[in-house]
């Protein structure tokens, strides 16, 4: 069920306030004033205004939304029916131990109204699905996809609907010491042709599809130790810089989008920047996951799954 969290609803982290000074006045304008410069006052008024829809509130939907809200965004949709747990602090945003146990979309709402008290937010606390995904992607200007790696039929389902609503669907996921990045705009080529999803394929094929699509260029791969990746317990190696770098791609893109300025490089264009390699990435991957080379990375980490996965039964 959608609840609204309005001002009224909300506590604040801390209402510390030092020696001989009062609760200062908020204003939108004094708050956002330093992206003056980079936005005009026309633009940020735009921004001010502007929905954008988050699902998945972890190591990377967190600090996207802290990204976002700190542009100056205005109105969110947000979404993630999971709690804060001990293992979630090295790389989300809002796990602390004063959270654990807590809802995150609770926690993370109560996050962006400390950073702007007049934000509108939508927050649901039940997994989004076919009954709920236009609910929740309703009055959105954008949709910024943090869902956990191994949730691709989620995935397929809201890019389908922002399709079909005629806006752009991004998420930057962390793989390694880099991010990795694919926008869908409304025309153009869809999230099922690029990473080349079907129905009737498992799960192993469909993650193994997701996974590579994302980083056809694989910078990571020298440093990274695949040993580490468990499907069964849907966890790998991330770190929480990666997430940062994830978020700042993302609300790059966004501004981008919902400005309408700067060029949008939509699929079958994909994006790897690794802060460790310090290398960047920007490629056409013809033919999205159907390229030749991208079916024989795929069948080779599908069958290194499978054996993992088999050896251990």
């Amino acid at each position: 069920m959608e609840n609204l969290i309005g001002p009224q609803g909300v506590t604040p982290l801390s209402d510390q306030l030092l020696p001989g000074r009062g609760a200062p006045s908020w204003s939108y304008g004094e708050a956002f004033s330093r992206n003056l410069g980079l936005v005009s006052a026309a633009e940020q008024e735009r921004l001010r205004a502007s929905r954008v829809a988050v699902v998945g509130l972890g190591g990377v939907g967190g600090v996207d939304l802290v990204a976002l809200a700190r542009l100056g965004i205005g109105k969110f949709s947000i979404a993630d029916p999971d709690i804060f747990e001990m293992r979630n602090t090295n790389r989300q945003y809002g796990a602390t131990r004063s959270a654990e146990g807590r809802y995150k979309a609770d926690v993370m709402c109560q996050i962006v109204r400390d950073i702007n008290p007049e934000a509108d937010v939508r927050v649901f606390r039940e997994p989004i699905g076919p009954l709920n995904a236009d609910a929740f992607l309703e009055g959105a200007d954008v949709l910024v996809d943090g869902i956990d790696a191994f949730e691709i039929d989620l995935r397929r389902l809201l890019f389908r609907k922002a399709r079909e609503r005629g806006i752009h669907a991004l998420g930057a996921g962390p793989v390694g010491f880099s991010t990795v990045w694919v926008i869908f705009g409304p025309q153009g080529m869809s999230f099922d042709r690029y990473f080349d999803l079907a129905d009737q394929m498992d799960g192993v094929e469909t993650f193994v599809a997701y996974v590579t699509g994302m980083a056809p260029s694989s910078l990571q791969r020298g440093y990274m130790d695949l040993s580490y990746l468990n499907f069964e317990g849907h966890t790998g190696p991330s770190a929480g810089l990666a997430c940062h770098l994830a978020s700042g791609v993302i609300a790059a893109e966004v501004l981008k989008i919902l400005l309408a300025r700067g060029r949008i490089y939509t699929a079958p264009v994909y994006h790897q920047f690794d802060a460790y390699l310090g290398r960047f990435v920007r490629k056409r991957l013809f033919g999205g996951n159907r390229n030749p080379l991208q079916r024989i990375k795929r069948r080779w980490l599908v069958n290194y799954i499978r054996q993992r996965l088999k050896s251990k039964a």
